[in-house]
């Protein structure tokens, strides 16, 4: 029996940034895709990872990530890449989300960055949501971030249910495999 739903935010509650990043990537000259495998490379330990896991800051990633496309053979500004995330929510998936908070647990499993300010607030989008979730689990401030399974034991815990409880929507195959793997439906 489904006692929880648990959202990935962007991409799944708020556009997509692959959008944004294909965007760029045209209006710079990039191979499209291009900044979706400097994401790819080295996944757990790139400038992307340790940022969403909290080990860098934002003058940090800007510096690693740029590093990173050159040695792919592009040149990108890391800082507007950051800038590129910030996307509308969407209306169909907000009423989705207000449902199921009416009828079930209800989590958000986020990979993200603290805020520039530092103070961890949520704005944005975000604020606009927030209280339609019981549990929130970012990764910039649990220190660890999807696809890693610590990430969904860790909102089992929270939600006080066991995996094949819960249903999990994320926009990358890559994070809902070792949720599927533990037993969550997934969508």
């Amino acid at each position: 029996m489904v006692k929880a739903v648990i959202f990935d935010f962007g991409g799944v509650i708020l556009s997509s940034p692959f959008e944004a990043f294909a965007r760029y990537e045209r209006e710079n000259g990039l191979p499209e895709g291009f900044l979706r495998r400097v994401n790819a490379t080295n996944p757990d330990t790139n400038a992307w990872a340790q940022l969403e896991r909290g080990q860098v800051d934002l003058a940090g990633f800007a510096e690693q990530f740029e590093a990173e496309a050159r040695a792919l053979g592009g040149e990108v500004d890391g800082a507007a890449v950051l800038r590129l995330l910030v996307g509308e929510l969407r209306p169909e998936m907000v009423e989705a989300l207000r449902r199921c908070h009416e009828r079930l647990r209800t989590a958000l499993v986020t990979n993200n960055f603290l805020a520039v300010d530092g103070t961890g607030e949520h704005g944005g989008p975000m604020a606009e949501v927030i209280d339609y979730f019981d549990v929130v689990i970012e990764s910039s401030r649990a220190g660890v971030r999807k696809p890693d399974p610590a990430i969904y034991e860790m909102v089992c815990a929270e939600l006080g249910i066991e995996p094949p409880e819960a249903v999990f929507l994320d926009d990358l195959g890559v994070n809902l495999k070792p949720a599927r793997a533990m037993g969550m439906t997934t969508i």
